[in-house]
């Protein structure tokens, strides 16, 4: 039988099975060919995870924050009553914007000029009154965020604008104190068109006049307060710098234009008012206007000679800018 001895750890190795010299020389090399292997590997492993500086490199980005539609400003902040004033717009992200409106109107010829530029052109106020009117810029349906809750502040800045603003305003509430009432004799409608065009900056003249009207009725003259003698006076060569248009250019008509009616279609004028609005619907020149006598803001010109004149006539009078 063999013999047991204690191994140097502690265990019992059969003398019957001590292995030949010449094998555990060929296991010491394989065992230390092994452990130089195992420590390239793992050199390996960490080079190839590993920077220079030891330091785990970090994946590069290369995408860009979106920017989130936003409107910051609006200049200029203010502008005349009757509109016309090109305003930019300023924000981000705006190259989607399809409309703006002020105080509710549509500006008209909005433009995107980048993406962070939009142009319109500012409507004309809510009869032509002065006020402070919201801004809404849109893309599409949706509103564009505001920094800050922006206003259009209208204001009185022209003589058109003066005879705007107070027709609107008087259309109704006759100004009796100043200009007096001329329904008692015939008819005001004369009389409140002069008051407009001297809102307009016209003078009074030995012609075209109404002085101290509050104090009598007879102080005026007819070209000021009598349909037929205004139409003579805007036609003679002493008159005022106005165009005499027919109903066939009123595509040329504009806002504080002079219309006149013939009723009875006798080439005889017998009423006047004030262009206050127009517009183009569905190709053809709508015309509205600011009265009295029937008194009214925004009378429309072809329901004037066609339902409530039938067979009437009209023509215009047009007004310098």
């Amino acid at each position: 039988m063999g013999v047991h001895r204690r191994h140097s750890e502690g265990f019992f190795v059969s003398s019957s099975t001590r292995r030949p010299a010449s094998l555990r020389v060929r296991t010491r090399r394989l065992a230390a060919v092994a452990l130089v292997s195992s420590s390239a590997l793992l050199w390996v492993g960490c080079s190839a995870s590993t920077s220079p500086t030891g330091s785990r490199p970090q994946p590069s980005s290369t995408s860009t924050p979106t920017e989130v539609a936003a409107v910051t400003a609006i200049s200029p902040a203010s502008g005349s009553v009757t509109g016309g004033t090109t305003l930019t717009i300023s924000g981000t992200a705006l190259d989607e914007v399809t409309s703006v409106t002020i105080g509710g109107v549509p500006a008209t010829d909005v433009v995107v000029t980048d993406d962070g530029t939009v142009t319109a052109v500012a409507p004309a106020a809510l009869d032509f009154q002065p006020a402070d009117a919201a801004i809404v810029v849109a893309a599409g349906e949706a509103a564009v965020p505001q920094a800050e809750p922006l206003t259009y502040a209208y204001a009185v800045e022209t003589p058109l604008d003066k005879q705007m603003s107070y027709a609107l305003r008087h259309w109704d509430e006759y100004n009796s104190a100043e200009w007096g009432n001329l329904n008692s004799v015939g008819g005001d409608c004369a009389n409140f068109v002069s008051q407009t065009l001297i809102q307009r900056g016209w003078v009074q003249n030995d012609t075209w006049f109404n002085r101290n009207a509050a104090a009598t009725l007879a102080d005026w003259s007819p070209a000021w307060g009598y349909v037929p003698a205004m139409h003579d006076w805007f036609a003679s060569d002493n008159g005022p710098d106005v165009t005499r248009l027919t109903l066939d250019q009123r595509d040329q008509v504009k806002i504080g234009d002079i219309g006149m009616f013939d009723w009875n279609n006798n080439d005889i004028p017998d009423h006047v008012m004030l262009v206050s609005s127009v517009a183009v619907v569905d190709g053809v020149t709508k015309i509205g206007f600011a009265s009295h006598n029937l008194d009214g803001p925004y009378r429309d010109l072809d329901v004037a000679i066609t339902d409530e004149h039938p067979g009437g006539n009209a023509w215009f009078w047009s007004v310098p800018a």
